[in-house]
C-alpha cells in the first residue's frame, strides 16, 4: 500500500492533499474542529512539526513530506528542523487494521494464494491466476496474464478502500519485494529473470531485503555499493568478511535468486508492544506514570492476544535505558494465557531482576511460545486461578 497510514488519514481529512502530512503523533496533535452554527460547515486546525519536543518517531508520511527529506523511522525533532509546516497527525492503529483487512479481503477475491506480512504488505502466488475475460487457448503467455490480474487487483483494492498500492510481478519473492518500490506510487512493474540486469543491478546494495546498514557499510567499504557490483564479486572474499553461508547467500540475492514459497500460514512467534517515552523516566519519581504505561501494555499486548486468538506462556519485558543500553528479562508460566492480570503479574517479576537506577526511554512488554486459544478454554483466561492480580499495580 502506498503510504499507508498517512493515505488513510487523507481520507478522512481530504483538505490535506497534495501537503507535507506526517503520522506519529500522540492525542495532543489531535485536530480541533469548530462548526459554523449558521452554515454547519466544519473547519479543523491541525498540529505541524514546529516545535515539536519529545521522543516520537514518523510512522509514515506523504509522498510531499517525503520530498523534504522527512521519513519512517526518523524522530519527529529532526523531522522538525527539515519541515516545520509539515502537519503532524495522532497515529489510529484500529482505522489502519479496518482497511488493512478490507484491502486484504479484496486481493483475496480475486487471487486467493497470499502471504500476509504485515498491516500495509502482502507477497500473491499469481501462478495459474486467471480473470474470466482470458482464454486459456489465446492468453497464453503468464507475464501478460498476471500484468491483466496485477491491474485488476489494483482496480479492487482501489474499489474497497479509496487507496492505492504498488504492486510488481516478478519471478520470486525476493525481486518483486525490491522492484514493488521502484515506481511508487501507484505503481505496475514487471520485472522477469531477463529485466534483473537493467532494472535490479543499478539499484543500492540496501535495497535487496536483508541486507542491513552493517552489511551494507561492509559491503561500501569493500568497493561493492550497486547490487550489480555485488553480484560480481569473487564469493571467496565474501566469505571471509560475512561468513560461507552468508556470503553465498548474498551472491544468489545479487542475481535475483529466490526459492522462498508463499506460504498462506504463518504463525506468530510472539506478539508484543512499547513505547518510547518523550522524555527520560525514574523508576521511583516518576512511578505512577510508570505503572499506568505498564499496565496499559499488557493491556494492549492481552487484547491482541484475544483478538488473533492466541495464547502464550513465555512473558518478557524490555527496558532501554537513557544511555541507549537495553535489557530484557523473561519467565515462562504453566499455562498459556492471553488474560492482561496474569500478564501483568509475570511481566511485573521479571522487572524486579532488572536494576533500575538509571532513567528509562523504552518499555516493552512480550508474550512468547505461541499457541493457538479455543474459544472458553483456559487459554483464554476463562479458568483463571483465583488468586490472580489485579491488573493494575506498582512499576519496580
Amino acid at each position: 500500500m502506498d503510504a499507508f497510514y498517512a493515505s488513510v488519514e487523507l481520507l478522512r481529512y481530504p483538505e490535506l492533499r497534495g501537503q507535507p502530512v506526517v503520522i506519529g503523533g500522540g492525542r495532543r496533535h489531535q485536530p480541533q474542529e469548530t462548526i459554523d452554527p449558521e452554515t454547519g460547515i466544519v473547519t479543523r486546525k491541525f498540529s505541524t512539526l514546529a516545535g515539536y519536543a519529545g521522543r516520537g518517531v514518523i510512522t509514515t508520511a506523504t509522498y510531499e513530506a517525503r520530498a523534504l527529506g522527512v521519513g519512517s523511522a526518523m524522530g519527529l525533532m529532526k523531522a522538525a528542523q527539515r519541515a516545520p509546516g509539515a502537519v503532524l497527525l495522532p497515529v489510529d492503529f484500529d482505522r489502519y487494521r479496518e482497511y488493512s483487512r478490507r484491502f486484504k479481503e479484496a486481493v483475496r477475491a480475486v487471487a486467493p494464494k497470499v502471504q500476509d506480512r504485515g498491516i500495509d504488505e502482502i507477497y500473491i502466488d499469481l501462478t495459474g491466476v486467471m480473470l474470466a475475460e482470458h482464454d486459456p487457448a489465446i492468453d497464453d503467455d503468464p507475464w501478460w496474464r498476471a500484468r491483466d490480474v496485477a491491474r485488476a487487483l489494483k482496480d479492487a483494492v482501489r474499489d474497497a478502500t479509496g487507496l492505492s498500492c504498488s504492486i510488481a510481478v516478478a519471478p520470486n519473492k525476493l525481486l518483486a519485494k525490491i522492484a514493488s518500490d521502484l515506481d511508487k506510487p501507484d505503481g505496475l512493474t514487471i520485472v522477469r529473470e531477463a529485466d534483473v540486469p537493467l532494472r535490479i543491478w543499478p539499484l543500492p546494495v540496501r535495497r535487496i531485503n536483508g541486507i542491513g546498514p552493517k552489511a551494507a557499510a561492509k559491503l561500501q567499504a569493500m568497493g561493492l555499493a550497486t547490487i550489480g557490483e555485488l553480484a560480481h564479486a569473487d564469493p571467496a572474499r565474501l566469505g571471509l568478511q560475512f561468513g560461507a553461508h552468508y556470503g553465498a547467500w548474498l551472491i544468489e540475492a545479487a542475481h535475483g535468486r529466490d526459492d522462498r514459497p508463499v506460504e498462506t500460514e504463518s504463525e506468530p512467534k510472539s506478539m508484543s508492544r512499547e513505547t518510547t517515552f518523550d522524555r527520560d523516566l525514574h523508576a521511583k519519581r516518576d512511578r505512577d506514570e510508570l505503572s499506568r504505561i505498564f499496565t496499559m501494555l499488557c493491556e494492549e499486548v492481552s487484547d491482541d492476544l484475544k483478538r488473533q486468538r492466541y495464547a502464550g506462556r513465555t512473558i518478557g519485558i524490555k527496558l532501554r535505558y537513557d544511555d541507549f543500553r537495553t535489557v530484557t528479562r523473561d519467565q515462562t508460566i504453566d499455562e498459556p494465557t492471553q488474560d492482561a492480570r496474569i500478564i501483568r503479574h509475570a511481566a511485573g517479576l521479571c522487572l524486579k531482576r532488572i536494576p533500575l537506577e538509571r532513567r528509562i526511554r523504552l518499555l516493552g512488554v512480550r508474550v512468547g511460545s505461541l499457541s493457538v486459544a479455543l474459544p472458553g478454554n483456559p487459554s483464554e483466561g476463562a479458568m483463571a486461578p483465583a488468586h490472580a492480580p489485579s491488573v493494575t499495580g506498582s512499576f519496580g
